[in-house]
């Protein structure tokens, strides 16, 4: 049994390397596409994937920690990691919020939105898996940290419809504020990811909106 457990454990701290070097790669395509095509929705994506690298950082921390005990409190590592993703996820929704309102000022709209659906739609695919796979972990080792971890995912597949549906809109219709209102939709998740991570921070294991552990 106590292998099993360490067998399941190692499977979570690789799916969320995983998740890590995803981001990593996601990030770097979606600024670079995001910059080149002017698109604000896709380059804020591409600024989400590396905060959520960070967040992924505590939470391989965090099962390194409960494979040891999980009982044991969140350790000084986490808790400043949290801290760090949240005010990131913050200045994220400010620095979005001021991108939008320089474009509708300017009536500025993207060279093109293609690459965003792309980009969303491999991202919805990713995280879909990735959600599933760490619930059934978590799930496995009656673990709510994890699980909690899994259902919070949900909040990345969001936003990535929310791109999806931006750039499909835009580059199917030419409709000049597409990209404007696909940017506000990320500085509301942004904004709710942020406010997890702090009262994650605060102790509470999931704060997002759709967590269950059952």
């Amino acid at each position: 049994m106590i292998q099993y457990e360490q067998t399941l454990y190692k499977k979570a701290y690789l799916l969320i390397l995983f998740t890590i070097f995803y981001n990593v790669l996601e990030g770097v395509i979606s600024m670079f596409m995001g910059f080149q095509d002017e698109t604000l929705a896709l380059f804020g994506f591409g600024v989400d994937s590396f905060i959520e690298v960070m967040s992924g950082i505590g939470i391989a921390v965090m099962i390194l920690r409960i494979r040891k005990n999980q009982a044991s409190p969140r350790s000084a590592i986490e808790i400043k990691a949290l801290k760090i993703t949240g005010t990131a996820f913050y200045l994220l929704s400010a620095g979005l919020l001021a991108g939008v309102v320089i474009n509708l000022i300017n009536h500025h709209k993207p060279e093109t939105t293609f690459w965003g659906a792309v980009i969303a739609l491999i991202s919805i695919v990713v995280m879909v898996w990735l959600m599933n796979a760490k619930k059934k972990v978590g799930r496995l080792l009656h673990s709510d940290p994890i699980v909690a971890d899994a259902n919070c995912t949900k909040i990345c597949v969001y936003m990535s419809l929310v791109l999806l549906a931006a750039s499909l809109i835009y580059e199917l219709t030419g409709f000049v504020y597409a990209d404007v209102i696909g940017s506000a939709g990320l500085i509301y998740f942004s904004v709710s990811e942020g406010k997890e991570a702090f009262e994650k921070a605060k102790g509470k294991e999931c704060s997002c909106d759709h967590c269950e552990t059952k």
